[in-house]
């Protein structure tokens, strides 16, 4: 609260130079650790969480000792645990903790989740990036930004930064620059054209260093400079994935036949399709999946099962969050899935019942109809109860909107624990004790 009416009261030009301050006053305090490592800053819309563990995987299967901050997990050598902190890019002095934590750890990469709202932040001043990474841009943050231009703004700073502080000389070995970028989106020609010593494409419509053809899915296979790649990762939009992770590899030197070989023993990400299974005799199936596109995305994975009736638990996120979504997520939701239930995501100060509101009112639009096929219930335990309650043998019940993430943000800062993934298993094994 206090953050909020010190910004109000102080010019922007003072707020932008005290982020700025304190970006490289904490990379001085933990003696700018990212010089002694390679660093890869991953930024876009969606696929970034995957992207980042899918990297992390084939380096450390490679031999190599790897780092991460992403909006799902934390690692710093052989520590790993679950982003307990409600930020995909944490504050300057948490994340140059980290990156100082990987080098005492032994780490030689460090892979970085850069978003907009950090940026805007001016939290990546303080890191010295070797490999920039561009996976997608679809409209989010809108209100927080002011506008999706200001919102790809903020992405491209990251590539404009790429060459900031020169080369790094690594192990007696001066360490290219390096771009990654997916050369299917629309504004991939925008990041490219900052300075870099290498420059590197993937895609599956366009031609680029890494193109997927012949793609096949459930299995999910394609080629790839005339080797087959196979992954358990289910759906086009973690193609893509896959894709960006071997090239940012392959261009850091790992042979493109261990990144394939790696690839293909990877499992899932937390919180990203992930099914729950506890015995019974339908699907459960958790995903982040909190915007337009990556819900689109998730839709047509889905339809890679057989299911009799989709059950969709669906919320939307308060706090700024782009307002103007949530009837369209509500929309999407009603036409798509046989029952739906709104139930409470993240409102931070806003009012819960209202998104609730908002988000049905998509579904009543898309034909819903209240308390027969859709359901407003602001307890989230209670909401996947209901659609544990109402599922039945061959169905599929899908929760979405929160993935692993380990909070429920509410009014006033504080959070609420919470795991998605915890409560649907007590509730399964709840649902079969009776």
């Amino acid at each position: 609260m206090l953050k909020k009416i010190i910004k109000k009261i102080l010019p922007r030009n003072f707020v932008d130079f005290y982020h700025k301050y304190i970006a490289i006053l904490a990379s001085k305090i933990y003696g700018n650790a990212s010089n002694k490592l390679i660093v890869i800053g991953v930024t876009g819309t969606n696929g970034k969480s995957t992207t980042i563990a899918l990297t992390s995987h084939i380096l450390e299967s490679c031999g190599y000792k790897t780092g991460f901050t992403s909006t799902i997990e934390f690692k710093t050598g052989d520590e790993r645990w679950l982003n307990d902190r409600k930020m995909t890019m944490t504050g300057r002095f948490m994340l140059q903790k980290l990156l100082r934590k990987m080098v005492k750890a032994g780490c030689q990469y460090a892979i970085i989740e850069t978003s907009s709202e950090g940026i805007k932040q001016y939290r990546h001043l303080g890191i010295n990036y070797d490999v920039v990474v561009f996976t997608n841009l679809t409209p989010e943050h809108i209100e927080s930004h002011g506008s999706f231009d200001n919102y790809k703004k903020a992405k491209l700073q990251l590539f404009k930064h790429l060459t900031r502080y020169g080369n790094k000389i690594i192990n007696a070995k001066r360490q290219d620059n390096i771009m990654v970028v997916n050369r299917d989106d629309i504004y991939s020609g925008e990041f490219l054209s900052y300075d870099a010593d290498i420059k590197i494409g993937y895609s599956i419509n366009r031609y680029s260093e890494y193109q997927a053809k012949n793609i096949s899915l459930k299995p999910e296979k394609f080629d790839l400079n005339g080797h087959t790649v196979t992954t358990n990762l289910v759906g086009e939009f973690n193609i893509y994935n896959v894709l960006c992770a071997i090239a940012i590899c392959n261009s850091l030197g790992v042979p493109i036949e261990k990144c394939i070989k790696f690839v293909r023993d990877y499992t899932r990400t937390p919180g990203r399709m992930e099914f729950i299974n506890e015995g019974q005799d339908f699907r459960v199936l958790i995903d982040y999946a909190p915007e337009v596109e990556s819900l689109k995305n998730l839709y047509k994975a889905i339809d890679l099962f057989y299911f009799e009736k989709l059950i969709h638990v669906i919320g939307s996120c308060g706090g700024g969050r782009d307002k103007d979504r949530q009837p369209i997520l509500g929309k999407m939701a009603g036409n798509k899935a046989d029952i739906v239930i709104v139930t409470n995501e993240d409102p931070y100060d806003d009012d819960p019942m209202q998104i609730i509101d908002n988000v049905s009112s998509g579904a009543i639009d898309a034909g819903k109809e209240l308390d027969k096929n859709l359901f407003k219930i602001l307890d989230r335990r209670l909401a996947i109860r209901k659609a544990i309650e109402l599922a039945e043998k061959d169905d599929m019940v899908l929760i979405t909107g929160k993935g692993a993430e380990q909070f429920i943000c509410v009014k006033n800062g504080h959070k609420i624990s919470w795991d998605d993934r915890v409560v649907t298993r007590e509730e399964l094994k709840s649902r079969s004790n009776h």
